[in-house]
């Protein structure tokens, strides 16, 4: 006689263990701890944020994101508020953050070689550097679109304005709205200048070029760095060593940028992006 699974216990069990599995894992996340990080709507920021969420959840940690300006990024982290973030942008453009507030946090390093900021214009326009930018003020209605006025490269912006004394007048925004605002002006092939930075999805997007900055107002080669409060390491030594150990190309930032702005949830495309390279994410779980 073959004798039939008895289905309602077989469930029960299975419900049970998944039960047990899930209350496992979040006591593990709670025995380990809270890791707060604060980010700034920025393309690159909001990658590199989201990676490290999904990262240090496998890790066992519970993760808080939570967006807000610059300079309350780095202030949140001085007080301790918060634990880490992985947007300092250095050592031109958050140096005067971090001048602030450099002797209550860590900075572990850049995550990110090879960044960069400064004006930009599309590949069509027929001026190449910042000085050219008065002759052409009307074409430009007199405006440089920019962003949140927190950011560093705005201030950075402003002291360029002086610099070259230019006629345009720096727009505050944020990235979606610079990049609308580029985007349509692109549609129409008229004249535009932004505050562009590398790594950003708009480079794979447009062509686009940055004007020449004769005077070095906006610095050479950047790197994005990492920075956690003092005493992470002490109190989430398994975080801090994942944070330290997190860097990536800009290839590799670029890819998930994209995914974020082809749509979906930016933290559903991290996860995405963790699956799908295993082998550089193992890099900074050691």
């Amino acid at each position: 006689m073959t004798l039939k699974p008895d289905f309602p216990r077989t469930i029960a069990a299975s419900c049970l263990a998944l039960g047990v599995a899930a209350t496992a894992s979040t006591a593990m996340a709670q025995e380990k701890g809270v890791v707060e990080i604060p980010y700034v709507e920025w393309a690159d920021a909001i990658a590199s944020t989201n990676v490290m969420r999904v990262v240090l959840e496998e890790a066992g940690y519970e993760v808080e994101t939570t967006s807000v300006s610059a300079a309350a990024m780095w202030q949140s982290v001085a007080s301790g508020d918060q634990d880490a973030f992985v947007a300092a942008w250095l050592p031109s453009t958050h140096e005067a953050y971090l001048a602030e507030v450099e002797d209550q946090v860590v900075d572990l390093g850049p995550n990110l070689e090879g960044t960069r900021i400064g004006l930009m214009v599309p590949e069509y326009v027929e001026i190449d550097s910042i000085s050219e930018l008065n002759a052409h003020a009307e074409r430009f209605d007199g405006e440089i679109i920019g962003i949140d006025p927190g950011a560093g490269i705005m201030s950075t912006t402003e002291d360029a304005v002086e610099a070259y004394d230019l006629k345009l007048e720096l727009v505050e925004g944020s990235d979606a709205t610079m990049t609308a605002a580029l985007g349509n002006a692109i549609r129409q092939n008229e004249w535009i200048v932004v505050t562009g930075w590398t790594p950003h999805w708009m480079e794979g997007r447009w062509d686009l070029k940055y004007l020449e900055d004769p005077k070095g107002v906006y610095g050479g080669e950047e790197g994005i760095h990492t920075v956690v409060r003092k005493g992470l390491k002490e109190d989430m030594p398994g975080a801090y060593a994942i944070l330290d150990n997190f860097h990536w190309t800009t290839d590799q930032v670029a890819e998930l940028m994209v995914m974020n702005q082809e749509g979906g949830d930016p933290y559903e495309n991290a996860k995405r992006w963790v699956e799908e390279n295993r082998d550089i994410v193992e890099s900074w779980m050691q």
